[in-house]
Formats: C-alpha cells, sequence, structure tokens
C-alpha cells in the first residue's frame, strides 16, 4: 500500500474504553457536522455496554424478544446489530472527498482490513458481495455500519472477540435470520481486546494511508 509519493493521511486515534451508545452516537453526529475542510480525520476505539441498534431504515420486527437491553434508533445503515463489551468498535470519521473515495470503496478497505487482521490469527475469513462485514465460514464476525453526511462518514467497524454473544440469538442479525455469529475466541484467540484493536486500527490505517505513527488516548 502506500504506493510511492502517495499522501500518508494525519489522523487522531482516541482510544476511549467502555461508553454508552447513545452519547457516542450524539458526539458521532455533532462531530461530523461540525467539521470543516481542515479538519483531520479521526478513529474512535471503544466498546459499548449491552446495546441493540437500529439502523435508519431497520425493521423493528427483527428484534424477536424483548429483553432489559436497551434498543436505541441509529441512522446508520444496516439493520439491527448487537453491541456489548467485549467487542472492538472503532468508528471511522474520514473525510472521503478529501481522500477521493466513495463509501463502497470504504467499505471494501475496511473488510480487507478485517480479513488481513485474522489472517495474521490464522483464521481464513471473507466479505460478501450481498451482506457487508466479515464471515468466518458461514458465520458473522465483524459488522459494519455507516453513514455519510456531506462526504464525510461516521458509525464504523465491530469485530467480536471475547463477548456474550447470545443476545444475537434475539434478534435477526443484520435482518437474516438464523444468522450464526462467531468471535476470536472461538478460534483460538486469547488476546486482549485492547491489542486487538491496536492492531485492526494498524490494518485500518494501512489500508485507509493514514500516518498513524501516534495513538492518542484523549477523551471526547
Amino acid at each position: 500500500m502506500g504506493h510511492h509519493g502517495a499522501i500518508m493521511y494525519e489522523l487522531h486515534i482516541r482510544n476511549l474504553g467502555m461508553q454508552e451508545y447513545s452519547s457516542v452516537f450524539n458526539k458521532m453526529r455533532e462531530f461530523t457536522t461540525q467539521r470543516t475542510l481542515t479538519t483531520v480525520d479521526e478513529f474512535w476505539c471503544l466498546q459499548h455496554p449491552a446495546v441493540f441498534t437500529l439502523g435508519a431504515n431497520a425493521d423493528q420486527q427483527h428484534i424477536l424478544k424483548q429483553t432489559d437491553i436497551p434498543i436505541v434508533q441509529s441512522d446508520r445503515g444496516g439493520q439491527v446489530t448487537y453491541h456489548g463489551p467485549g467487542q472492538v468498535i472503532i468508528y471511522l470519521l474520514i473525510d472521503l472527498r478529501r481522500k477521493s473515495i466513495g463509501v463502497k470503496r470504504l467499505v471494501g478497505l475496511i473488510e480487507q482490513s478485517i480479513v488481513e487482521l485474522l489472517d495474521d490469527y490464522n483464521i481464513v475469513s471473507h466479505a460478501r458481495a450481498n451482506a457487508h462485514g466479515v464471515y468466518v465460514d458461514e458465520a458473522k464476525i465483524a459488522s459494519l455500519g455507516l453513514r455519510v453526511h456531506s462526504g464525510c462518514s461516521y458509525h464504523g467497524v465491530a469485530l467480536n472477540v471475547n463477548m456474550n454473544i447470545s443476545p444475537f440469538s434475539l434478534i435477526n442479525p443484520c435482518g437474516f435470520p438464523g444468522l450464526a455469529i462467531t468471535q476470536l475466541k472461538d478460534h483460538g484467540v486469547t488476546e486482549s481486546l485492547e491489542m486487538v484493536s491496536e492492531k485492526l486500527t494498524f490494518k485500518l490505517c494501512k489500508y485507509l494511508e493514514y500516518n498513524c505513527s501516534k495513538i492518542n488516548n484523549y477523551d471526547i
């Protein structure tokens, strides 16, 4: 990557730990609507407490059973998904126009980053043309959901590492009834969530041509 003479874009990386979904969602939207042509792109790396989130046009019927897990209406693409502790989440706040990439290309690069990361763990995975995300055999290990506002993206990617995946059985994940869900732990990966998050961050930097020599642990 980074072909000769390519611009390596600057990036701010925020490691935010455990954060409530709604507050991060609002801050992402705020950041995106207020950013200017010179605002540096950011990755927000975090985890969420247990929550179901609905995409902008999601069908409530994909939530099969009401529980005490909160349900939040979001504005990302896609249907319903589950977030919870033990899942690496990276939100990608990117000026796509400045990078001259479309959302389709962005999705492809995110998927490639995850596939390559899993390959480093000796896990064979693939993306699907008809259903975004990354799969090991038929089971989904990472989900993607993005929103673009005035040429800038927010929301991002969730990779299942070491979590309680039973809440996925209460929904049709991403709108697919009976979709199997897997995680890194099921494939023998024992690395810490922080380590996995950092490795995925570097893969994303590589594919998206960011210079990420520095990681900033600052707050939002």
